[in-house]
C-alpha cells in the first residue's frame, strides 16, 4: 500500500487535466490553479501566484465554480480523473495478473515486486520534471510568454532523457546488488534479473513518456493524453496475453509487453508535440536553459521528493518481509509476492479517493481564491463523505472477502502457507484502509487550497515519522513477521488525528481571514 501513498500527491497535477475534460478552457484560470498546486513553498515566476494566494480570482467562465450544485460539479469534474487514474494503475496491475496466473505464479510476482522500487526512482525524476514543467507552462499561459513556454518544455525533455541514461548506467552494473537488497531470494534472483535488464533499458521511453503526458495536459489537450494512456495500457494487455502465454516467454514476455506499450504511449505522446497549442518546439528548445532548468524544478520538488520517498518505505518493506519471512513458515517469496499484489490492490480504491479530490480541486482553487469559507467548507465535507464511503466499503471487502481479491493475482504454494498470510495481510494491514484514504485525501485538499506545508506534513507524518520505524520496530517486538503487518493500522491511527489537527487548524484560520477581510 506504501509504495503508491507519495504518488498521489503528484496527482494534484491533473487539476488542469479534470476542468478541461469536463469542459473548462479558461488559460488564466488554469494558470492560477496550477500554480496554486504548483507543488511547494517556494514562489514560482509569476504574478498569477500572488493573485491567487491574495484572494484574486477570475470571474468570467469559472464563476459557476462559485455557484452550482457542488454534487453535479464533483460528477463532472471527478469521473474524467478517476478513469485517468485508474488507467494509469492498468500497467502496474496487468502484468501482476497475466504472471500470477502463469506457471511462475508467486515467484513471478515476486520478482516483479523486487523490481518495482527501481522504477519508482525512475519516475521521481519523470513526475519531478513533468509536473514542474506542466506548473511552468499553466503559468507562461497565463502571461502570455510563448518563449520561455517552448524551451521550458525542451529543457526539461532533455534532462529527463540524460537522467534515463545516468539511471542505466547506475542500475545495469549494479543490479544483482540492488536486487538483492530490494529482496530477491535465491528463488526468484533468475526472474528479477530477466525483468530488470529488459525494463530499466527501456527508462529512456517510460521516463520521457510520462514527463510529456503532465505537458500534454497542462497545454489544454486531456484527451489526448488519455488517447496515449489507453492506447499503451491497451498494447499491454494483449501482449502480455501473446507473450507469457502464447510464446511462453515468461516474466521476459511481461516485461517485453510492458516496455512495448510504454512505447506506444511515447510514439502518441511525441506525435503530438509537432501540432501543440500554446508553443512550438524547435531544436534550440532542447538546449537546457539554467534559469529555466531551476524554475520547474521548483515547482516539481515535491513530486520528485515525495516519489522517492517511496523508495525509502518499499525498500523498508521489503528488506523486513524478506528478513523475517525467512525465518518464518512462509519464507522469504511469498510475504514479497503477496505486498505487491496488495498494493496494486489499493492502487484501486485510492485513485478513486484521489479522483474524487481532484474533481473537486477547481472548486477548492476558486472558492479559496474568493474566500468563500461556507463553499469551501461544503464541499471539504462532500468529499469526505464520498472518501469515507469508499473507504468503508473497501474494508468490508478485504474484510471479510479477501480471498476473492487475491486469487485474481493467481494460486501460490499451499505448502508456504499461501492463502494463510495473504488473507492475513489483507486484513490486518488494510485494517484502516478508512483513516488512509482520509489522510490522502485531506493532503491533496491542502495542496489544492495552497497549503503545500500541510499537504507534505500529512503524508510525511503518517509514511516516514510513523511507518517506517514501526515496519522495523514491531517485528523485533512481536516476535515475527506478524509485526511488519501490524505497522500499517498503527501509523493509520496515530496519523488520522495529526491530520485531524491539520484540517481544523486550517479551518480556524480560513474563517478568520474570510471575517477579516468581509469586515
Amino acid at each position: 500500500m506504501d509504495e503508491i501513498f507519495f504518488d498521489e500527491i503528484h496527482k494534484t497535477s491533473t487539476v488542469s487535466t479534470c476542468a478541461q475534460e469536463a469542459g473548462q478552457d479558461s488559460l488564466s484560470s488554469n494558470a492560477a490553479l496550477s500554480a496554486l498546486q504548483g507543488g511547494d513553498a517556494l514562489t514560482p515566476p509569476s504574478s498569477e501566484y500572488s493573485q491567487m494566494q491574495n484572494g484574486a480570482h477570475d470571474d468570467g467562465d469559472n464563476k459557476f465554480l462559485g455557484e452550482q450544485n457542488i454534487f453535479k460539479l464533483l460528477l463532472k469534474f471527478s469521473i474524467p480523473c478517476i478513469l485517468s487514474l485508474l488507467v494509469g494503475a492498468l500497467y502496474n496491475i496487468v502484468d501482476q495478473i497475466f504472471i500470477g496466473n502463469s506457471s511462475l505464479h508467486e515467484l513471478g510476482n515476486a520478482a516483479t515486486g523486487v523490481c518495482f522500487p527501481l522504477t519508482l526512482i525512475a519516475m521521481a525524476f519523470a513526475w519531478g520534471f513533468g509536473d514542474g514543467t506542466a506548473a511552468y507552462l499553466s503559468i507562461c499561459q497565463g502571461r502570455k510568454d510563448s518563449e520561455d513556454a517552448h524551451r521550458a518544455v525542451g529543457t526539461a525533455m532533455t534532462m529527463t532523457f540524460l537522467f534515463s541514461i545516468l539511471l542505466i548506467a547506475v542500475l545495469l552494473p549494479l543490479r544483482m546488488q540492488i536486487l538483492r537488497l530490494f529482496g530477491a531470494s535465491d528463488n526468484t534472483i533468475g526472474y528479477a534479473n530477466d525483468y530488470f535488464i529488459i525494463i530499466v533499458s527501456a527508462f529512456p521511453i517510460y521516463m520521457v513518456s510520462n514527463m510529456m503526458t503532465g505537458v500534454i495536459r497542462a497545454d489544454g489537450a486531456p484527451s489526448f493524453s488519455m488517447i496515449a494512456l489507453v492506447a499503451g495500457a491497451l498494447t499491454n494487455i494483449v501482449l502480455d496475453a501473446a507473450f507469457i502465454y502464447g510464446a511462453g516467454w515468461g516474466i521476459k514476455g511481461a516485461a517485453w509487453a510492458t516496455v512495448i506499450g510504454e512505447g506506444v504511449t511515447f510514439v502518441i505522446c511525441a506525435v503530438y508535440f509537432f501540432r501543440t497549442k500554446t508553443f512550438r518546439l524547435r531544436l534550440k528548445s532542447f538546449i537546457p536553459a539554467p534559469k529555466i532548468l531551476l524554475e520547474v524544478s521548483k515547482l516539481g520538488i515535491s513530486s520528485f521528493i515525495t516519489q522517492i520517498s517511496i523508495v525509502a518505505i518499499s525498500l523498508t518493506g521489503n528488506i523486513i518481509l524478506a528478513k523475517y519471512g525467512a525465518l518464518s513458515k512462509y519464507g522469504p517469496d511469498v510475504p514479497i509476492a503477496l505486498i505487491g499484489i496488495e498494493t496494486k490492490v489499493f492502487t484501486i480504491v485510492l485513485n478513486i479517493v484521489i479522483g474524487i479530490v481532484l474533481g473537486a480541486q477547481p472548486i477548492f482553487g476558486y472558492n479559496y481564491g474568493a474566500r468563500n469559507f461556507k463553499r469551501i467548507r461544503d464541499t471539504f465535507l462532500i468529499v469526505l463523505a464520498l472518501t469515507v464511503g469508499v473507504g468503508l466499503i473497501s474494508t468490508v471487502l478485504f474484510e471479510a472477502c479477501p480471498q476473492v481479491i487475491y486469487r485474481i493475482f493467481g494460486e501460490g504454494d499451499p505448502a508456504h502457507y499461501y492463502d494463510e498470510f495473504a488473507s492475513k495481510l489483507f486484513r490486518i494491514f488494510l485494517m484502516f484502509v478508512t483513516f488512509t484514504c482520509v489522510i490522502k485525501m485531506s493532503a491533496v485538499f491542502l495542496q489544492a487550497v495552497g497549503q503545500p506545508a500541510m499537504a507534505m506534513t500529512a503524508s510525511l507524518f503518517r509514511d516516514i515519522v510513523c511507518f517506517i520505524p514501526l515496519t522495523i520496530g514491531l517485528p523485533v517486538a512481536m516476535g515475527g513477521i506478524d509485526g511488519a503487518l501490524w505497522a500499517a493500522p498503527i501509523a493509520d491511527a496515530v496519523a488520522i488525528l495529526m491530520t485531524a489537527a491539520l484540517i481544523i487548524t486550517f479551518f480556524i484560520k480560513f474563517k478568520k481571514q474570510c471575517q477579516e477581510q468581509s469586515a
